[in-house]
């Protein structure tokens, strides 16, 4: 049986067997090759990762591709936010900044749902109470016995199909528009419809502060806060379109605008002189009419 100092000997005397064979040849220690292959599995690590994420990345985008119009699903990725991005969307839209596209720097193509649908809920409420709420108060300035307040409960269902309407309809004509001209001209770019319909939504918060201080009896004031609402209101869907029309016809291009601004001055003036138009001193008819009855009989019987 070969002792340890015969192995150990043993060993030396092949490998330098293998080095008189080949002189150029270099050896490399057992935790030098341990280290190499600890290297190369460590990176091999790292790739099986980044494509575990792609992966990962591509199935739920194919998930999320794959949810049907009529299923629930489909919805509810658009209500899936969080307070600091419907926060981050409300100050765009409130203070827009020439240059920077409200749907590039807010939305990121994630729009949402959510946000839009309670602006418009909360438009609604505050629109009707706070213009049934002026018309008291300017009734109540005017003391007269004669007139006397009554709720308009009606103004609710108006405020809720015009204000809706708008958020829904005109996004739904702008992005067929666009979609149109996107297959006619190629220099057209064109968002989602439910891009379309966040920007819309979105640039009506704007009004919410401005109808609540509207209850204040003035109407230059109240001229004054609607056209300013207004104005930032145009600006933030003016700036959102232009980046993808602005290299079409121009009459295209100015036509389109065009329609954008009037739909939305009459929007605006709409909702003022509907919901907060100033009440007038009127004599009551009945009264003059029984005057002059009241006369004339007593003329005719003289008579």
């Amino acid at each position: 049986m070969a002792s340890a100092d015969d192995l150990k000997f043993q060993e030396f005397s092949e490998a330098a067997d293998l080095l008189a064979a080949n002189p150029g040849a270099t050896t490399k220690s057992m935790f030098e090759e341990g280290q190499s292959q600890h290297a190369t599995l460590h990176v091999g690590g790292d790739s099986e990762e980044e494509e575990e994420e792609t992966d990962q990345t591509e199935l739920l985008a194919s998930q999320k591709k794959t949810s049907s119009f009529w299923t629930f699903q489909y919805y509810q990725d658009f209500f899936d936010i969080d307070t600091y991005q419907v926060l981050d969307r409300i100050r765009g839209a409130v203070l827009p900044i020439p240059g920077r596209n409200f749907v590039r720097h807010h939305l990121r193509n994630n729009p949402d749902l959510y946000g839009p649908f309670w602006i418009c809920a909360t438009l609604v409420i505050t629109v009707t109470i706070m213009g049934n709420l002026g018309t008291f108060i300017q009734l109540h300035n005017q003391k007269e016995p004669h007139t006397k307040y009554s709720p308009q409960f009606h103004k609710l269902s108006v405020a809720a199909v015009a204000i809706y309407c708008y958020a829904w309809i005109v996004p739904l004509c702008l992005w067929g528009f666009l979609q149109w001209r996107k297959g006619v001209s190629p220099n057209v770019g064109s968002y989602s419809f439910i891009e379309t319909v966040c920007v819309y939504g979105y640039s009506l918060f704007v009004y919410i502060p401005a109808t609540v201080l509207c209850v204040v009896p003035n109407e230059p004031f109240r001229w004054v806060l609607i056209l300013l609402a207004m104005i930032l209101s145009i600006c933030v869907l003016v700036l959102s379109v232009w980046q993808h029309i602005r290299r079409d016809n121009k009459m295209v291009v100015i036509g389109l605008i065009a329609i954008m601004v009037a739909l939305h001055v009459l929007f605006a003036v709409g909702c003022k002189m509907y919901f907060f138009m100033e009440q007038e001193n009127k004599t009551p008819v009945p009264e003059i009419n029984a005057t002059i009855q009241q006369t004339i009989y007593s003329t005719t019987h003289k008579v």
